[in-house]
């Protein structure tokens, strides 16, 4: 038996003595979920979704539509250009066309110069404070990558406990994030990194800043 052999022999030995163990399972063949959650009622878990994204970085705001609309116009800080997705993938009817009416243009999907983009979300995690976003026609991923301000629009009728929920609700729709959308993340918090002389630098790889409005359902 040559070394090559040997070693496919000692590989193969090795592995018949392992378990196996299906994929998000443990040695009982049982579930475990990466964030363990008591039970929660819808307004518990809202307030668990705020906490952990106030805690990333990211700044929370619970308004109504004309609030919102408010609100956004101060965080454009006289800006008239925004990235944004379609109006009907927006939970703010016409927001485009206020935008508009207000002076502030729709700049074309991969205009990197603009500061700020706008963007509703598929889904909202509470267990990490993370949103999911899926890329589509009328929801360009330019619009939540390229600027330095990220505004999310999102109702709390879009929050789930965790992964692990969201991911069961994919498994009974037959996976549209992955079979439908062009892409799809999962947002957590602002853009940072501090894989350079442990320095933490914000933006490195996308906003800067992330802005979730929560509007009514």
């Amino acid at each position: 038996m040559n070394a090559r052999d040997r070693i496919l022999h000692r590989l193969r030995k090795a592995q018949a003595k392992s378990p196996s163990i299906a994929m998000g399972g443990d040695l009982g063949g049982g579930r475990r979920r990466m964030i363990p959650l008591p039970e929660m009622d819808a307004e518990e878990r809202l307030a668990l979704f705020i906490s952990e994204a106030e805690q990333l970085g990211s700044f929370v705001y619970q308004l109504d539509a004309n609030e919102a609309v408010e609100q956004i116009m101060d965080l454009l800080e006289g800006d008239r250009r925004v990235l944004s997705w379609d109006d009907d993938q927006l939970p703010i009817a016409d927001l485009r066309k206020m935008l508009d009416s207000l002076g502030v243009a729709i700049a074309a999907p991969a205009d990197g110069d603009v500061r700020v983009g706008i963007t509703g979300v598929t889904a909202a995690l509470a267990a990490t404070g993370s949103l999911v976003l899926e890329s589509g026609v009328g929801r360009p991923r330019g619009a939540s990558l390229l600027p330095d301000r990220h505004i999310a629009l999102m109702t709390a009728a879009q929050l789930h406990t965790d992964l692990e929920d969201w991911g069961a609700a994919q498994k009974a729709r037959g996976y549209p994030a992955f079979r439908e959308a062009s892409n799809t993340v999962i947002v957590t918090g602002p853009s940072k990194t501090a894989d350079i002389g442990h320095q933490l630098v914000k933006g490195a790889h996308g906003p800067r800043e992330l802005h979730i409005l929560i509007l009514p359902d």
